[in-house]
C-alpha cells in the first residue's frame, strides 16, 4: 500500500541530483537570457537591423519581416546553449531518448514557426503604437485577447501534430475508451471519442504525462502512450479523470483569462519602463528593450503563475479521485500508486525546498499528491464530495 512517496536509495540520489541541476539551470537560464538582451541593447543591434530593413524596403510590413527574424534569430542562437543543456539533462537523467539530430530538427521547426508568427505580431504591435503612443498598451492588450484565444484553439490542431503523432484513442485502445466512457458518465459529461487522443511520446521521451488542450471544436484530452504502458487501467483511468477535471472545471478558459491579465501587466510595464528610459517606443529598434522588460516581468511573475497552476492541479486531483469512485476499487490507493509511478519515472524530488516549490512548481510536489490521494475519503468521513456527487 502506498501512503507516502518513496524512492530506493539509488533513484533517490539521482532524483535529488536531477532536481538540483534542473533548478540551478532555470536561474542560470534566466540570468543568461537577461544578459543576452542587455548585450543586444548595448551593441545597438536593434538600430542596425532596423536601418538595414529600412534601406531594403519602405513598406513597414515588410520591414517587420526583415527586422524581426534578424533580431530573434540572433537572440535564439545566443541562447541555444541553454536549450541544448536542458535536452542534455533530460537525456542524462532518462527523461528523453531523442537523438540530437531529431532535437535540432524540432528546434529549427519551432524557430520557423516562431519567426513566421512574430513578424506579423511585431508589425501589428508597432502599428498600434504609432497610432496611439500613449494608450498603445491598452489597445495592444485588446488586440491580444482574440489572438490568444486563436492560438490556444489552433495549437493542438496545427502545431502539436508537427512534433508528435496523434491517434484517436478509440483506434489504439478501444477497451480503455469503453472504461473511460464509464468515467465520463459518472461525471455527467459526454466527451466525444473523437476528442480523446493517444500521443506517441515514446518516440522522444520516457517520461509520462497527459493533458487537456484547445478550446471549442479543438478541445481534446491527450494521454501519452508512455503513460498507458507504465500504468494499469485503473491508474490510467485516474489520470484521465484528472485531465477530465481540467476539462469540466474550465481550466483552459481560466488560464486564458489569467494569461490575458498577465499580458496587460506586461504591456503596461513595458510602456512605463520604455518611456522612463527615453526609448522611442514606435521604433522597431525598441523591440530588444521591450523583450527585456517582458523577460524580467515573466521571471518575477513565475511564482504567481505557478501558484495558480498548483491550485488548478490540486482541484483536478480531487476531481479525478471523485470521478473514478465506484468505478475502480480503492480509488485513493489507485491515485496514490499513479503518483508514485509518475515520481519514479520522472525522478521527482521527494523533498523540494519550500522556495523551489514556491517559485518553480506548477504542480503540487509528488510527495504532497501521494499523501493527499492516500488520505482523501469524504465518503468514509460522511462528507459530501467537492465536485462529483
Amino acid at each position: 500500500m502506498v501512503t507516502a512517496y518513496t524512492l530506493p536509495p539509488d533513484r533517490l540520489a539521482k532524483a535529488i541530483e536531477y532536481a538540483r541541476e534542473r533548478n540551478r539551470l532555470y536561474f542560470i537560464a534566466a540570468a543568461y537570457g537577461f544578459a543576452v538582451l542587455a548585450a543586444v541593447l548595448y551593441t545597438r543591434l536593434g538600430p542596425r537591423y532596423r536601418d538595414w530593413a529600412e534601406r531594403a524596403t519602405g513598406v513597414r510590413f515588410l520591414q517587420a519581416y526583415l527586422f524581426s527574424p534578424l533580431l530573434l534569430v540572433t537572440i535564439d542562437l545566443a541562447e541555444l546553449p541553454i536549450a541544448m543543456r536542458y535536452h542534455w539533462l533530460a537525456v542524462k537523467y532518462e527523461q528523453s531518448i531523442q537523438l540530437w539530430s531529431s532535437w535540432f530538427g524540432d528546434w529549427m521547426l519551432g524557430e520557423a514557426l516562431s519567426l513566421a508568427i512574430t513578424g506579423l505580431l511585431v508589425w501589428m504591435l508597432y502599428t498600434i503604437i504609432r497610432k496611439s503612443p500613449r494608450r498603445w498598451w491598452f489597445y495592444g492588450w485588446l488586440a491580444s485577447i482574440p489572438l490568444t484565444v486563436f492560438a490556444v484553439w489552433v495549437e493542438p490542431v496545427l502545431v502539436e501534430p508537427l512534433f508528435y503523432k496523434f491517434t484517436p484513442l478509440a483506434n489504439t485502445h478501444p477497451a480503455l475508451v469503453a472504461d473511460i466512457e464509464r468515467v465520463t458518465a459518472r461525471g455527467g459529461l459526454a466527451i466525444p471519442r473523437d476528442r480523446m487522443f493517444e500521443m506517441n511520446a515514446s518516440e522522444k521521451v520516457r517520461s509520462i504525462n497527459a493533458y487537456v488542450a484547445g478550446v471549442g471544436a479543438s478541445k481534446r484530452v491527450v494521454v501519452w502512450d508512455t503513460t498507458m504502458r507504465a500504468m494499469t487501467t485503473p491508474q490510467t483511468l485516474f489520470v484521465f479523470g484528472h485531465e477530465m477535471g481540467h476539462y469540466v472545471l474550465h481550466h483552459i478558459w481560466l488560464g486564458i483569462a489569467a494569461g490575458c491579465i498577465g499580458t496587460l501587466v506586461l504591456l503596461y510595464a513595458a510602456h512605463v519602463v520604455l518611456r522612463r528610459f527615453g526609448f522611442r517606443i514606435d521604433d522597431y529598434a525598441s523591440l530588444p528593450a521591450l523583450l527585456l522588460v517582458f523577460a524580467v516581468c515573466n521571471f518575477v511573475g513565475d511564482p504567481v503563475q505557478n501558484a495558480l497552476a498548483r491550485i488548478q492541479e490540486h482541484n483536478a486531483d480531487i476531481y479525478g479521485l471523485e470521478v473514478i469512485h465506484g468505478i475502480v476499487p480503492n480509488p485513493a490507493q489507485t491515485a496514490a500508486q499513479a503518483f508514485q509511478i509518475m515520481g519514479e519515472i520522472g525522478l521527482a524530488d521527494p523533498s523540494p525546498s519550500p522556495f523551489i516549490e514556491f517559485w518553480l512548481y506548477s504542480h503540487p510536489s509528488v510527495s504532497e499528491r501521494v499523501r493527499f490521494a492516500a488520505e482523501y475519503d469524504p465518503w468514509g468521513q460522511g462528507k459530501a464530495p467537492k465536485y462529483v456527487r
